[in-house]
């Protein structure tokens, strides 16, 4: 939790505080309240003047005026500025000490100030500020000869008087200070433990939604099996049996209908709000490799494209993958090889299927990670079909990624 004056940290003396009165609201309103409150010092003060003994003015009306105003400042800047409000109080105390001049504002202003440097600032800030308004009192009353103290009162016992009243006006802006940290301290472990509820719900939805998926994933998996059994069955006896192949086709097509909407079900559990609209456009595929190569070109890196080998029926999924490869591996080498050439080779075999993207461009700098989370992302599609990804710089120059995935898949 921030420290009670920590606003006040870095603040000049004088001139601060306009800067926040052009910005912050909260300032406003508080120098309001405060100048109300010095106005209605100030008026008490000059009634009193007006209506009490001729010796207060003595210094003459103006003296008063601009005297009475002076100790109203420090209540201006109490709570916006207190350590403005100290130095210029300190101003104020030894005018009036000059002139012999008594001020009501004074009198105010330092009773709540010293509630307010209590109530703002940390201990050792609060006992400083405080030390310096009632220091000089002290020494004035050590120093005030006793035919000129309030009804010929020893120099002990005004101190004494001044001393609790300090002490209450402190003890006052501790215990509120104390209640501002408790009560900034409890609304700080409330909205912690609101973070760490909203927190633990949304685990647990995202708990809830995984176990449903692999529920459902399960079902799927069973009615998808099912489905290959009884076509191969249908196959086998379609020429002899008819009728029992149509049985078969039409518990195929029953099941297909339960499977579309159980897959319905399992992408409903795992979209989420903040996921972007779908794209309903079709998926690129082996065919969509040489108008990838082709806009690479068009985009500066000479790319060369080498098929060995018949792809035949693949997974709509497989070839996916490959062009994921394809388009990752060639998009870092457009971004860092440079001045460099690619060359992208796809083989296809009895048992394998190859994938291998390089460039001659300079290579990755030193320590650093070339294709960042494409990688994660191509290791992943290669994993899914059993294949195997290699990834790094060629010992010639330039970068490699190699993809080895099994034709059993198709």
């Amino acid at each position: 939790m921030a420290r009670a004056d920590a606003p006040l940290a870095g603040r000049p003396l004088f001139g601060g505080w306009w800067a926040r009165l052009r910005l912050d609201g909260e300032t406003r309103r508080t120098l309001r309240y405060d100048g109300l409150l010095a106005a209605a010092v100030v008026a008490v003060e000059l009634v009193l003047t007006a209506i009490g003994p001729p010796q207060p003015r003595e210094v003459g009306w103006p003296g008063v005026v601009l005297l009475s105003l002076t100790g109203a400042l420090p209540l201006l800047l109490r709570r916006t500025a207190p350590w403005s409000s100290v130095v210029l109080l300190l101003a104020a105390g030894a005018a009036s000490a000059v002139t012999e001049h008594q001020m009501v504002t004074g009198t105010v202003a330092i009773l709540l100030l010293t509630y307010t440097v209590a109530a703002q600032f940390v201990l050792p800030r609060a006992s400083l500020a405080t030390a310096l308004l009632w220091v000089p009192v002290v020494i004035l009353n050590l120093v005030t000869p006793p035919d000129l103290r309030p009804n010929d009162m020893s120099a002990g016992y005004v101190i004494f008087l001044n001393g609790l009243i300090a002490m209450v006006c402190f003890f006052v802006g501790r215990t509120v200070h104390a209640r501002r940290t408790s009560t900034a301290a409890l609304e700080e472990r409330a909205r912690a433990a609101e973070e760490n509820q909203r927190a633990l719900a949304e685990q647990a939805v995202g708990d809830e939604r995984r176990r449903i998926a692999r529920e459902l994933h399960d079902v799927v998996a069973h009615h998808v099996s099912v489905m290959g059994v009884l076509a191969t069955g249908a196959r086998r006896v379609l020429s002899r049996d008819p009728d029992s192949a149509d049985e078969a086709l039409a518990t195929i097509e029953d099941t297909s209908r339960t499977t579309l909407r159980e897959m319905r079900r399992l992408l409903d559990v795992l979209r989420t709000d903040a996921e972007p609209a779908a794209d309903l456009s079709p998926q690129p595929g082996l065919a969509g490799i040489e108008a990838l190569v082709e806009q690479v070109r068009e985009a500066g890196l000479p790319v060369a494209l080498r098929v060995d080998g018949s792809p035949g029926p693949l997974d709509p999924g497989v070839a996916l993958t490959i062009y994921r490869i394809v388009q990752e591996a060639l998009t870092n080498a457009l971004k860092h090889a440079g001045s460099a050439t690619a060359q992208v080779r796809l083989s296809f075999g009895v048992y394998w299927l190859i994938v291998e993207v390089f460039d001659t461009g300079r290579g990755p700098a030193p320590g650093s990670d070339r294709v960042g989370h494409g990688l994660v992302g191509m290791r992943e599609r290669v994993a899914l079909y059993g294949g195997t990804l290699r990834t790094g710089p060629r010992p010639g120059g330039g970068f490699r990624v190699y993809a080895k995935i099994p034709m059993e898949q198709r």
